[in-house]
């Protein structure tokens, strides 16, 4: 198993995860854009190398990355203007979001130990 294997994986479990709640916004792994993908990606190996740190760690570090590559707060997730809501503290965050965040690193802390490839 690869890095990219357990982004997949954890990325479509948040997608169903999304779905259950009634949010269908969220694409298949394979329909994804390259940079939500490696912003996954990215997400997977921040946990592998801080792997007793927090959801809210992981969270914190999503949204320096996110700001790095030029996104802002925003009401509502707008692609194109590079804007979401996510973009804040973690106490600000809605309940179910914070849920998404300890799902993702549960899935990475589950999976980490079939990596092949470091």
């Amino acid at each position: 198993m690869k890095i990219e294997d357990i982004a997949r994986i954890a990325h479509n479990a948040n997608k169903s995860y999304c779905e259950s709640l009634g949010d269908d916004s969220q694409l298949d792994w394979v329909l994804a854009p390259d940079w939500l993908r490696k912003s996954t990606i990215k997400g997977v190996e921040f946990r592998l190398k801080n792997i007793h740190g927090t959801a809210e760690e992981n969270h914190q570090n999503w949204v320096k990355d996110k700001i790095q590559d030029g996104w802002k707060y925003g009401k509502i997730r707008d692609i194109e203007r590079k804007e979401h809501p996510n973009l804040t503290s973690w106490d600000n965050l809605p309940e179910f979001q914070k849920i998404k965040d300890v799902l993702f690193i549960s899935i990475v802390d589950c999976l980490k130990e079939f990596i092949t490839e470091c």
